[in-house]
């Protein structure tokens, strides 16, 4: 006997999935939950063998309860029920470790045959969207490698570009010359394996998203103010001794 535990924040959806797998000789529907917190106490007291969770439910995401739940028993099997294939939500569920994502669109006897499926230790996830998640995280991996070879500057550069400034904006924010600047992003291009600054700005922003290169702070030759140097970096002009800087040319105080 296969027991499941829903957890969706529809009633209708929850209603429909218990009809669908009620006739089933095999499955059990052991308990249902409106939320994440009525559903931790419920797999941690009836450990069901299958979990299917809604993707977006009203306190957390059926995601984080997969790992949650994963935590509390090792061997359950989690399904995402989602409104629609959704790249990013199901690449986290395979991080996560689900044993499937579905759409609730899916027809009746693909949810039992479904349900059997990732029971007995099999995965159900669409071939072609698995294909693509599975490859967005390979290259989010290579991306992250590359960026562990670039110099300190080129990463503070790489993280401009993600905002889309010229080169003489770059050159002004880093206090670097724009040729300078130029050098660095062809070598940094080269690094990344990409022929053009737009395909570098799109790497840079998943990278700040992943977290992987913080925005930089202001370099420390950035800051000229020091005591004893004027704003433009020249030396301090002299005074006679005893007589403090004049406010006006031709004037002492």
């Amino acid at each position: 006997m296969i027991s499941v535990l829903l957890a969706d924040g529809h009633d209708v959806v929850r209603v429909g999935v218990r009809t669908v797998l009620l006739p089933e000789p095999d499955i059990e529907v052991v308990g249902e939950a409106r939320t994440a917190a009525e559903a931790r106490p419920l797999i941690a007291t009836l450990r069901p063998d299958v979990l299917i969770l809604d993707a977006h439910l009203p306190d957390a995401s059926g995601v984080a309860l997969c790992r949650e739940a994963l935590a509390m028993k090792s061997d359950i099997r989690c399904m995402i029920l989602a409104t629609d294939a959704d790249d990013e939500v199901m690449s986290q569920a395979i991080m996560a470790g689900a044993a499937g994502y579905v759409l609730k669109q899916i027809e009746a006897t693909s949810l039992v045959s479904g349900v059997r499926l990732v029971a007995s230790g099999h995965t159900l996830f669409d071939p072609e969207a698995a294909a693509k998640v599975v490859h967005n995280v390979e290259e989010r991996r290579r991306m992250h490698e590359v960026v562990a070879d670039l110099t300190p500057q080129q990463r503070r550069i790489l993280v401009l570009l993600a905002e889309g400034i010229s080169n003489r904006q770059i050159a002004d924010r880093l206090v670097l010359a724009e040729k300078t600047v130029k050098n660095h992003i062809t070598g940094l291009l080269a690094k990344l394996g990409v022929s053009h600054r737009t395909q570098a700005a799109l790497m840079a922003s998943r990278l700040l998203e992943d977290g992987v290169v913080p925005r930089p702070a202001p370099p420390a030759d950035d800051v000229r103010q020091t005591k004893g140097t004027p704003p433009n970096g020249g030396p301090m002009p002299p005074h006679p001794r005893g007589q403090a800087p004049s406010r006006t040319p031709g004037r002492s105080r």
